[in-house]
């Protein structure tokens, strides 16, 4: 469309929207606002299959190659970590700070365990966050990674990243499933204050146009609190591992999630039936042996998070 042609549809579009009456912009606006409930409602898969990290057991965790590793062994769902770096930039990646077990500097070097709170993600802009190599050193927690140089991205990238890669081999839409990783303690020194981080969060998903298909969950309340207030149809899982009951942390949280997503430990049939009986889906994590996966499965959970998707696909 030439600049003229583009000038008149604009001008026709303005116009179109000035003639309206109040009466029917009135009328409109329910519309639009049901229209906009319905584009975030995408029903979750019958059974939620989750790469954990990605595909840490497999890949370096975080990464772009870990999330690409989980799609091809055909998870619906790809769980990642996010920070904020000090230029407000959300990136993928679980620690605070950078993590000498599986990370490097960006000569390539070791981090000895003296740094291990030397690098924090909060304390610098992405540009020096992106140089730390990932990938590049054997992490014996996980001896089945494959070595490949990568980096911490940005979530933004890496959903475009997952969007191109899933159109490119013409696969089914997955589910990004992000913990924001915060907790009162850290609150301006570690991440920002919660109502900040996910306002950053939230910005970066709905410019991407993925907001059906995403899962914010933490085990900071007040993240999924603050996300409840400013966005309620985005659906949150809450992360369990304590000794609390599951009626006591649903009355911490304030509100039903979408999902209750336990250590795979705590899980149980009078569990399970609590929240199916309020209509709340049970995930837990991270269940990493073909004996977890059956007993759990047995349970009658509505999906598993694994570091091992290549395990999981197995046993379904």
């Amino acid at each position: 469309m030439n600049k003229k042609l583009r000038n008149l549809a604009l001008l026709s579009l303005i116009c179109a929207s000035a003639c309206k009456s109040p009466e029917q912009t009135a009328q409109e606006q329910p519309q639009q606002q049901q229209q906009q409930q319905q584009q975030l409602s995408q029903e979750l898969p019958k059974f939620d299959t989750e790469g954990h990290r990605g595909a840490r057991g497999l890949a370096p965790e975080n990464t772009i190659p870990a999330m690409r590793k989980a799609i091809d062994l055909g998870m619906t769902t790809i769980e990642m970590d996010a920070h904020i770096t000090k230029d407000h930039k959300v990136v993928i990646t679980h620690d605070p700070h950078i993590n000498p077990l599986y990370a490097q500097t960006p000569e390539g070097k070791d981090l000895t365990s003296e740094e291990k709170n030397k690098y924090a993600i909060y304390q610098m802009d992405y540009a020096q966050v992106r140089q730390f190599k990932m990938g590049t050193k054997f992490f014996d927690q996980f001896p089945q990674q494959e070595l490949t140089e990568t980096y911490i991205p940005l979530l933004s990238e890496l959903i475009d990243s997952v969007q191109l890669y899933l159109d490119k081999k013409n696969l089914p839409q997955v589910f990004y499933n992000i913990e924001t990783k915060s907790k009162e303690k850290g609150d301006n020194q570690l991440h920002p204050e919660p109502a900040t981080f996910v306002k950053l969060l939230m910005e970066v998903v709905d410019s991407k146009g993925i907001t059906p298909w995403v899962i914010i969950q933490s085990f900071d309340f007040r993240t999924l609190q603050e996300l409840h207030k400013s966005h309620p149809h985005v659906k949150t899982s809450l992360l369990t591992n304590n000794k609390k009951t599951f009626e006591e942390n649903l009355a911490d949280l304030g509100f039903t999630p979408t999902i209750y997503s336990p250590h795979h430990t705590l899980v149980t049939a009078e569990l399970v039936k609590a929240c199916h009986d309020r209509n709340i889906k049970v995930v837990p994590w991270t269940a990493n042996t073909a004996e977890d996966i059956a007993r759990l499965k047995e349970l009658g959970v509505d999906g598993i998070i694994t570091d091992y998707p290549n395990l999981l696909a197995e046993q379904l």
